[in-house]
């Protein structure tokens, strides 16, 4: 179903013509009633009609002992009875030709066995129907536009509703979706539409994500997120929306290393699923909330219709501390405390008294705050003229200025005709939190927020987020089809490829590679490591025995005929101690490659988004500090760079110390070729780790790789160029 058939489909769910509330009930402490009387608080402009089968009126209203009673449309039906009515009420509701239903019960799949072989039943019987459903287990939906208050919560009309709204809400935890609603409210942020998806049975989260990118009335798009069922899908929509310069924050749950895996791999075990989703993330353009209050923060950013042309951030308070403290911030998210220019600096004294700072952060000292609030328009008119500036944070703003007083007429009319992104960020008071000009500043798209919902981070990510939007103009996800030789069948009837298949495969991805031999005796070993050129590398070659240096199975800078003789029979002798079932191919005898800078490149078949590549630098920085990048596959030669830039010791690729730059564009291509070979056998391959790779200043070439199987597979052939 494409983006504008799905939004048709859940028209009926956003915007019915009329609402049944099935298990509708005359005590005012029911869920029956609850759900009657909010549509009605909530002003719902189309018709209400409550079932029942014995009462004549609830709050009011006529009922009607079945949906098959109601004369006029029925595009929505809430279920407010238990799970063994709602099969029934399914099938009612089929019969009326109702097109959505919301179902709060619970009792389903979270129950077990038979839970799931119910949810199971009804998801079949609502396709079968055609039905778009939402929960069952969940608080409902709202869409505040239309009075569309489908939730027994009474906390949904317990904050404000009248105001800007475009920020569409989908949560996969009802509760904490109703709190950061409300939380979003009290902070002059206005859900359009909120959605709780409970146990999706039929429509699950990207439906209501896709709903809103193609919604005109929608401008960010928000979210709590436990895990993506269709990441192929989020992926698609988040690249229109992208395109649409609509913006999908989520929040999204599980940042420790309970999700990670142990596995014979480093990417395996690295590949926690909370760093899959952070790349995810950033590769497509997603903005990643730490918590509830970056969606309500970046949401009050973004509705300034304006977005930061870059990372330079300069600071104006009344307080020096308060200035150093935001600029710790800042630079903590990204965002650079630049050092102007001595034509600004200058520009800048001018207008400000000699007691006060002209440095970055801007202090204009306490006198500001107190008697001299007319410096904080000071600094601005050299500030507006310096290209060099993107950002513009006041720490305090002058509390009693309003909306009549010519001199903030004076500060709005410098920033509207600036290019600057300009912000206010107040310190939490109570009764004094936001100065008495803040609906007007607001109103001409100056952004104003409590410092307790962090703005600083918010404002980090919403740089980060217009980096992305500008980006996709400059670039397109080009997968570069390499010519790939002919894989023979060696996957065949395995679990784990040796290391000499493993680079086979390598090689017919046009990956570099050591040269190497496989020898199967002495003789053949030193006739190998003579062709070679000494000094070489020798290794136990054995899928059994992925990692050599435990089975004390590598040799290094062998020299001579005699080492190579000595190596080989040490070796054997070492790996049949270590596992005396393993099958032995022999001895690779390879190249000792000079030296460079170790990274470790692999991947891992992930249970949700596939295959996913990893970067890191090899040695202690894996080992210790997990100095690891991902992307998932597929991914564009930018976001290849990216990963680079990402890593905690990039310096050192990029030559640290007077060392020459590494040779990054070498690296990038091979990740490249590694997501090809990944989803050319994703059926296949469950892991495969190249560790280490050398870098050099020119070229890299894979000193081990080890390639781990899904399953045991026929091949017959493989692909080919």
């Amino acid at each position: 179903m494409t983006g504008t058939e799905n939004y048709k489909a859940l028209e009926p769910l956003f915007n019915p013509r009329g609402i049944a509330v099935l298990g509708a009930s005359e005590n005012k402490y029911k869920i029956g009633y609850m759900q009657v009387q909010a549509l009605l608080d909530g002003k719902f402009t189309g018709k209400i009609y409550p079932i029942h089968r014995e009462a004549q009126s609830i709050a009011g209203l006529q009922c009607y002992k079945t949906v098959a009673e109601v004369q006029g449309d029925v595009d929505l039906a809430i279920m407010c009875t238990g799970a063994n009515q709602i099969e029934a009420g399914i099938i009612d509701c089929a019969n009326k030709g109702v097109k959505a239903i919301i179902i709060f019960a619970a009792g389903f799949s979270e129950t077990g066995e038979d839970g799931i072989a119910l949810q199971v039943k009804l998801t079949a019987m609502a396709k079968r129907f055609g039905i778009r459903i939402v929960g069952p287990n969940c608080v409902g939906l709202v869409n505040t536009s239309n009075g569309l208050i489908g939730t027994f919560s009474p906390a949904i009309l317990a904050v404000p509703s009248n105001g800007k709204k475009g920020v569409g809400y989908v949560s996969q935890s009802g509760a904490f979706g109703v709190l950061t609603y409300m939380a979003a409210a009290q902070n002059g942020i206005l859900f359009n539409y909120f959605v709780s998806t409970g146990n999706e049975m039929e429509s699950e989260f990207s439906d209501f994500i896709e709903y809103m990118v193609y919604d005109d009335h929608t401008t960010i798009i928000s979210g709590y997120m436990e895990g993506a069922k269709n990441p192929a899908r989020l992926r698609l929509l988040a690249k229109e929306s992208l395109r649409r310069n609509k913006p999908i924050i989520l929040m999204k749950t599980g940042r420790s290393e309970a999700g990670s895996r142990a596995a014979a791999s480093h990417t395996a075990s690295l590949a926690g699923s909370d760093a899959i989703y952070d790349a995810f993330f950033k590769q497509t353009g997603i903005v990643r909330a730490d918590d509830y209050d970056d969606i309500i923060s970046f949401s009050k950013l973004f509705q300034a219709n304006r977005l930061p042309k870059g990372n330079h951030t300069v600071i104006i308070t009344s307080s020096g501390g308060r200035g150093i403290n935001e600029a710790d911030r800042c630079e903590s998210v990204g965002l650079e405390i630049v050092q102007l220019g001595e034509k600004t600096t200058a520009k800048i004294r001018e207008d400000i008294p000699g007691f006060a700072s002209a440095t970055n952060p801007i202090d204009l000292t306490a006198a500001a705050s107190v008697t001299n609030p007319e410096l904080f328009l000071a600094p601005m008119k050299a500030l507006v003229a310096d290209p060099t500036i993107h950002n513009i944070i006041f720490t305090e703003f002058p509390f009693n200025w309003t909306k009549e007083m010519p001199i903030l007429q004076e500060f709005i009319a410098i920033c509207k005709n600036s290019d600057k992104f300009i912000c206010v960020t107040t310190f939490e008071i109570a009764g004094m939190n936001y100065p008495q000009a803040t609906a007007e500043l607001v109103d001409n798209g100056i952004p104003v927020i409590s410092g307790a919902l962090n703005p600083i981070r918010a404002l980090g990510k919403l740089v980060k987020y217009a980096e992305k939007y500008n980006a996709q103009f400059e670039e397109e996800l080009v997968v570069e089809k390499v010519s790939k030789q002919e894989i023979p069948s060696i996957m065949a009837d395995k679990l784990t490829l040796s290391e000499a298949e493993s680079t086979a495969i390598l090689q017919a991805y046009q990956i570099p590679t050591t040269q190497h031999f496989v020898a199967v005796n002495v003789e053949e070993a030193q006739r190998f490591a003579q062709q070679i050129g000494y000094p070489v590398v020798m290794k136990i070659d054995s899928a059994d025995i992925p990692h050599k240096t435990e089975a004390d199975a590598i040799r290094l800078n062998l020299q001579t005929a005699k080492e190579v003789s000595d190596a080989y029979q040490d070796i054997m002798a070492n790996a049949k101690k270590y596992n005396d079932t393993a099958l032995l191919n022999g001895v690779s005898v390879q190249e000792m490659l000079q030296q460079g800078v170790e990274v470790i490149i692999g991947a891992n078949n992930d249970a949700v988004f596939g295959p996913v590549v990893m970067v890191g630098l090899g040695g202690i920085f894996v080992e210790i500090f997990k100095d690891v990048s991902f992307r998932v596959a597929p991914f564009s030669k930018k976001d290849a760079y990216d990963m680079l830039d990402e890593l905690k010791g990039k310096a050192i690729l990029d030559g640290a110390r007077g060392m020459s730059s590494l040779d990054k564009d070498a690296i990038v291509d091979v990740l490249l070729k590694v997501s090809e070979l990944m989803l050319d056998y994703k059926d296949q391959i469950a892991e495969l780790d190249i560790n280490p790779i050398i870098v050099y200043n020119k070229g890299v070439k894979a000193a081990d790789a080890m390639i781990t199987l899904k399953q045991p597979t026929t091949m017959k052939s493989a692909i080919g160029g």
